[in-house]
C-alpha cells in the first residue's frame, strides 16, 4: 500500500495543523502506522504510531501536543498538531511502522511528504 501525506503549511508558533495521509489501498492489514518527520539537516525520526486497534505512541518531544488517529473505512491516517514549535519544522511522512517489509526487509517508499514550517 502506498501512503501520501498532505496538509502541511506555514504556521506561527503555538498554532495548529492537521495532516492527512491517504492510502492507495486498504490499511486494515497494516497493524501499525506511523507519522515521521525529517527536520532540516537532520535524520528522519518517528513522531507517532497507531495500531489497528487504536493504541498510540508518541515521541517525547510531541507528547501532549500531537494526536494520531486512523480511519480504516477511509484508508486514512491523521496527525493533529497543536501547540506547534519552531523545532517541529520539517518534512512529514506517513508509512507503516517499522518502515520496511517484515518478510523481505525491503524499505517502503517515503513519497514526497508534506512540509511543515513553524515560524517563531
Amino acid at each position: 500500500v502506498q501512503l501520501q501525506a498532505s496538509g502541511g503549511g506555514l504556521v506561527q508558533s503555538g498554532g495548529s495543523l492537521r495532516l492527512s495521509c491517504a492510502a492507495s489501498g486498504s490499511i486494515l492489514r497494516v497493524n501499525k502506522l506511523g507519522w515521521y518527520r525529517q527536520p532540516p539537516g537532520k535524520q528522519r525520526e518517528m513522531v507517532a504510531t497507531i495500531t489497528s486497534d487504536g493504541n498510540t505512541a508518541y515521541a517525547d518531544s510531541v507528547k501532549g501536543r500531537f494526536a494520531i488517529s486512523r480511519d480504516n473505512t477511509r484508508n486514512a491516517v491523521y496527525l493533529q498538531m497543536d501547540g506547534l514549535k519552531p523545532q517541529d519544522t520539517g518534512v512529514y511522512y506517513c508509512n507503516p511502522y517499522p518502515p520496511w517489509d517484515s518478510k523481505t526487509w525491503a524499505p517502503y517508499s517515503w513519497g514526497q511528504g508534506t512540509q511543515v514550517t513553524v515560524s517563531s
